[in-house]
């Protein structure tokens, strides 16, 4: 084989790995898009649960419903592990989808988790136990963890290229991984605003 030959080869492989390269990575108004919405549902916990007197954490419309302090802790763990679950997702070799639509799958995550006329049963180890010892702890423990998690769509270039499949929203990449994160955050604020608004809740 003469050298322009191998030259002319060695020049494809590198093109071939740049646009497979290209493909994998985020782009910059997805990353945008995910880093908004990271910060928008954190802004929203925190006004949601600003000035609450401890009544008004712990109020409970019934035994079979949550109060403001449960629903923020569930929060607060449901970001580490859903995180843990993220990072475990780009160690993974996968293999790449073709002609895969990233933003319909993108804006499925973004339409299904939040939807709270779609009941889920929390898995057991979501479920609240009081483990960070107080509604204001849950929600100091999931702003440090949600530090976390922007930090991990921020530093990761390849989040796209780990894909595996969902059940629920079928393949998804470790992006909508993330997605899912702050998805399910907004999810559980609907929650805590919903027992904000029953008529018994605490004045103070």
């Amino acid at each position: 084989m003469n050298k322009l030959l191998v030259a002319i080869l060695a020049m494809f492989v590198i093109i071939a790995a740049g646009a497979s390269a290209k493909g994998q990575s985020v782009s910059k108004a997805d990353l945008e898009r995910g880093l908004q919405y990271l910060d928008t549902t954190k802004k929203n916990i925190i006004d949601a649960t600003r000035g609450l007197s401890d009544a008004q954490w712990n109020f409970r419309a019934s035994p079979f419903k949550w109060s403001v302090a449960q629903c923020m802790e569930h929060i607060a763990a449901s970001e580490d592990l859903l995180r843990q679950m993220a990072e475990g997702q780009i160690k993974q070799q996968t293999e790449p989808v073709a002609d895969r639509d990233t933003k319909k799958t993108d804006d499925r995550v973004l339409e299904v988790i939040p939807d709270r006329s779609r009941k889920f049963q929390a898995p057991e180890q979501l479920r609240p136990r009081n483990q960070f010892g107080s509604g204001e702890a849950s929600l100091k423990h999931f702003l440090e963890s949600r530090a976390k998690t922007v930090e991990l769509m921020k530093t990761t270039p390849d989040l796209r290229a780990h894909i595996i499949d969902s059940g629920l929203l079928g393949k998804i990449d470790a992006f909508e991984r993330i997605l899912f994160i702050a998805a399910h955050s907004e999810r559980h604020t609907k929650q805590l605003l919903e027992v904000k608004a029953d008529p018994k809740f605490p004045k103070q």
